[in-house]
């Protein structure tokens, strides 16, 4: 999370500071290589179409508005989409429950935090119990060397139930098994999505709510069974 922020910001800075020194670069590269550079003060006219009705903008607008600014947002929007305050919160406590150099990034705030955002699964009790149980967890876990060699939360929760402590520590038990099942859910999603472009052709464009969602229901069903 902390790359993606830098990648934001790099973007950013990319946006606001560097349009110049590309349009440098450029210039000399079509100088070296005989390219015809416009003259960036000229009025801007798109070809095939009419100048008596086209806008005055110049060259420097239509190159830096129109085009430069149009991709370097569209990375931005990307980026600002997938990794919305909501997620990266999400992500960042998530990351708590690494194991990774003996739990060095355990965090047991933002895990009751974590909690908080699964109101179904974590009712009022369960919050207060969560602290607690996260002082007995992390205590019995740093005592024990061979859960600090596992691999991953995905050994980490094999061995809370090979152990039995996944009956002890039912609350940290279920914050793994639903930070694993993230991706998964998020990938279900997201094909169903792509499903919905392939089902919904513009040939069934008068396609129904139910008739759609039972298509998408029996194709989503056979790519699970398939994967």
């Amino acid at each position: 999370m902390a790359l993606v922020e830098v990648c934001k910001q790099r973007l950013q800075s990319l946006r606001d500071d560097d349009f110049g020194d590309l349009l440098d670069d450029v210039q000399k590269f079509c100088e070296e290589h005989a390219i015809v550079v416009p003259n960036m003060e000229d009025l801007h006219f798109v070809p095939g179409k009419s100048r008596r009705k086209a806008p005055r903008l110049t060259n420097f607008h239509y190159y830096r508005v129109d085009l430069y600014f149009q991709v370097v947002d569209t990375q931005l929007k990307e980026l600002n989409d997938r990794f919305d305050e909501v997620n990266t919160e999400l992500l960042l406590c998530m990351a708590c429950l690494s194991l990774v150099n003996n739990f060095a990034s355990f965090d047991k705030a933002k895990i009751v935090r974590l909690a908080q955002l699964y109101p179904q699964d974590f009712d009022h009790i369960d919050l207060i119990n969560l602290p607690i149980q996260l002082d007995n967890y992390i205590h019995d876990m740093k005592m024990h060397s061979e859960f600090s060699s596992l691999r991953g939360i995905g050994d980490l929760a094999k061995e809370l139930v090979k152990t039995g402590r996944c009956a002890s520590y039912m609350l940290v038990y279920k914050l793994l098994t639903l930070a694993l099942v993230l991706p998964v859910a998020t990938a279900l999603v997201e094909r169903a999505f792509s499903a919905m472009k392939i089902v919904k052709t513009p040939l069934r464009n008068k396609m129904g709510d139910q008739w759609l969602s039972d298509s998408m229901l029996i194709y989503i069903e056979i790519c699970i069974c398939f994967y």
